[in-house]
């Protein structure tokens, strides 16, 4: 009872940005829902006098609830299909996750952008966006702010790569009779899955391919999905060796450990386990449109928590940050199939 009544109040505001997100993301879901959403959060909390007795309940569920929306993302993993499937991609995944990540530390110590900023830019470039970043944030302890700039940044070349990459690939030389290669290049270098989905479709639409690239581009995008779970426990480890270092004494791993990590993963096997003995994947749909929307509830929450004005300020280096990221993983997705032979 103490927990409801300290958060109802945050929590029910919350609540109603993110039904009024998942509307506008369902109208323009190259948009989104956790964008709209943010979106939604800073426009209200600009017009917010007081938000002393809604603040509990934001925080929570900006932290929190961001934490429950990772776990149920696993359920959503089949890992057979996944690593069956998206084996021949693996290379160019490897090779895109570690050039965005390059990136973002070399502009990090060059142009001195601040430490999460650029993990998170990093790891929303070359992973799954959103997802990445709200799997990371916690593990990195970044505040809603960093979190904000890093969705819009990444939110940004999302929209570019769905509205360009269709046309983009038919000037390179796509073969516009299959979708396996658009599949896998959008697959590799679109950030998120919103935008995956709307590149791979309108190839299929402008070339009557059915859903050919649409199921390629998905099932390597969820491959990406699974590196989430090394990138989080090394930034853990980091993390602990960076603060053994700032506090002059040891830090138990198990304090910082994203113990989250491991039911996302838990989550996964049961998904797993449970099709190979003949239970339909569609019995794990809630549980998959529960972790959606809850991503679009934290987004909602982190907008609360967020600085319009202090955003645009801070905003230069981490877009150019993003660009940087998002022009080497395209360029790495593209040379990589021309050595493996897909293109």
């Amino acid at each position: 009872m103490n927990f409801v009544k300290k958060n109802w109040k945050g929590l029910l505001l919350c609540l109603v940005i993110a039904a009024a997100g998942w509307y506008l993301g369902k109208l323009v879901p190259v948009v989104g829902g956790p964008v709209c959403a943010i979106l939604l959060g800073m426009v209200v909390t600009h017009f917010l006098k007081d938000k002393t007795d809604l603040q509990p309940g934001i925080t929570f569920t900006s932290k929190k609830i961001l934490q429950y929306a990772v776990i149920l993302l696993g359920f959503g993993m089949n890992l057979t299909v996944v690593l069956k499937t998206g084996k021949q991609s693996l290379p160019i995944i490897l090779s895109t996750i570690t050039t965005s990540l390059v990136i973002a530390y070399v502009l990090h110590r060059v142009m001195k952008i601040p430490g999460k900023i650029s993990t998170l830019v990093g790891v929303g470039s070359s992973i799954c966006g959103g997802s990445a970043i709200a799997a990371t944030a916690p593990v990195i302890d970044a505040d809603d702010e960093e979190v904000a700039q890093a969705i819009s940044v990444i939110f940004l070349f999302n929209i570019l790569a769905a509205v360009l990459f269709p046309a983009f690939g038919a000037l390179i030389g796509f073969d516009t009779h299959s979708g396996e290669a658009f599949g896998i290049f959008a697959g590799t270098a679109v950030n998120d899955t919103s935008s995956v989905t709307a590149a791979a479709s309108t190839w299929d639409s402008l070339y009557n391919l059915g859903n050919a690239t649409l199921d390629k581009a998905v099932t390597v995008k969820l491959t990406r999905t699974l590196a989430i779970i090394p990138i989080t426990l090394v930034l853990a480890v980091i993390r602990t060796k960076n603060l053994e270092e700032e506090e002059g004494n040891s830090v138990e791993l198990r304090k910082i450990f994203p113990f989250f990590i491991l039911y996302f993963v838990a989550a996964s096997v049961i998904t797993t386990v449970a099709v190979y003995f003949g239970v339909p994947a569609g019995i794990f749909s809630p549980l998959k449109t529960l972790s959606k929307f809850f991503i679009v509830m934290a987004m909602g929450a982190i907008g609360l928590n967020t600085n319009v004005v202090k955003l645009i300020k801070t905003g230069g280096k981490p877009i150019f940050m993003g660009a940087c990221c998002w022009a080497g993983i395209t360029c790495v997705s593209l040379v990589m199939q021309k050595i493996l032979g897909i293109w």
